[in-house]
């Protein structure tokens, strides 16, 4: 009975870290795969779980202990290469900003197709003093009730437009935003110059589009090389693990929080709504990236009722 038991964990335990093992590994064009890519992150703990219960299993005294003994191994190799894949998000240097140098604060907000609650993003945006701030999903009702609450005084400044779905996307400033440029992205895309910086707001659609959503990282990838671009913010419908994110950071376009060290910052499904309304936030899609000019002073999420994304903050400065 109890071996049996046994087994019965160990196999439910193991389904579904061989499934994001193998969606990670085999970065597919499947859209049901890529989409279980995003959630590679949740493997490091259940691989965690099974190896502890294989190695306890394998301690006692039975006849399937050689079986138990090979499971321990694989749950031990399944945990170190998902830690493998982790590691960038906790190790390495961390840029130190050059003396004197401005803190900007950027932050992205995913609207939820209009329904995120307008008094409470202008808050967020005057509670961490935002310089740029990039939306997505702004529709124009939206934005009325966002510039009537005050959001027109701390950003005048945009680029882009509003959209009754989920094309809408805009750039909003404290500053002059200057020398506009629209991305070739299925939903808006924009660059444009703030100071000395060059700043993307982008929405690349979802992969439950998979041709759609590679051609729109490779969209965005193009620009972002083109412009030199130093902030490539927004909704990336990707996580790190993604084939796309890791082409942007191994070009140089490295996520804010990745670059401070700050580990697993999941942004989405939120306030349960949406698809998913029975999930905490669990998946990493929105994203500040930064180019090699800047450094990154940290990262944190804010919640937005009535839409389905965190926003997420970043403070960043030109690097020492």
């Amino acid at each position: 009975m109890w071996r049996v038991l046994f087994w019965v964990a160990a196999g439910v335990l193991a389904a579904p870290a061989l499934l994001l093992t193998t969606a990670r590994a085999l970065d597919t064009d499947n859209g049901s795969l890529i989409r279980v890519e995003a959630f590679t992150p949740l493997a490091l703990p259940i691989y965690a779980v099974l190896l502890v219960l294989c190695a306890s299993g394998a301690a006692g005294e039975s006849s399937d202990r050689p079986a138990r003994l090979v499971a321990a191994v694989l749950a031990l190799a399944g945990l170190v290469v998902h830690a493998w894949w982790f590691a960038p998000q906790v190790l390495g240097d961390v840029p130190e900003p050059a003396d004197g140098a401005e803190r900007i604060t950027v932050m992205n907000a995913n609207l939820f197709e209009g329904r995120a609650d307008a008094g409470e993003l202008v808050a967020a945006v005057r509670d961490n003093d935002v310089d740029i701030l990039v939306l997505e999903e702004i529709t124009p009702d939206l934005l009325a009730e966002l510039d009537a609450d005050g959001l027109a005084e701390l950003l005048p400044e945009r680029v882009g437009e509003p959209d009754y779905m989920v094309a809408g996307t805009m750039i909003l400033a404290n500053r002059p935003l200057t020398d506009h440029v629209r991305l070739r992205t299925t939903f808006q895309g924009w660059q444009a110059t703030y100071g000395d910086l060059t700043v993307l707001g982008v929405h690349p659609v979802a992969p439950v589009d998979p041709a759609g959503w590679r051609a729109d990282h490779a969209a965005i990838l193009r620009q972002a090389e083109a412009g030199d671009a130093d902030l490539v913010v927004g909704d990336m419908n990707a996580t790190a693990d993604h084939e796309p994110m890791r082409r942007l950071d191994d070009a140089g376009f490295r996520d804010a929080g990745e670059v401070a060290n700050e580990g697993w910052q999941p942004t989405w499904p939120a306030n349960h709504v949406g698809v998913f309304p029975l999930l905490p936030p669990v998946v990493r899609i929105d994203h500040v990236l930064i180019g090699d000019r800047l450094a990154s002073l940290g990262t944190h999420t804010v919640d937005i009722d009535g839409t389905d994304h965190l926003a997420l903050v970043a403070t960043v400065a030109t690097r020492g």
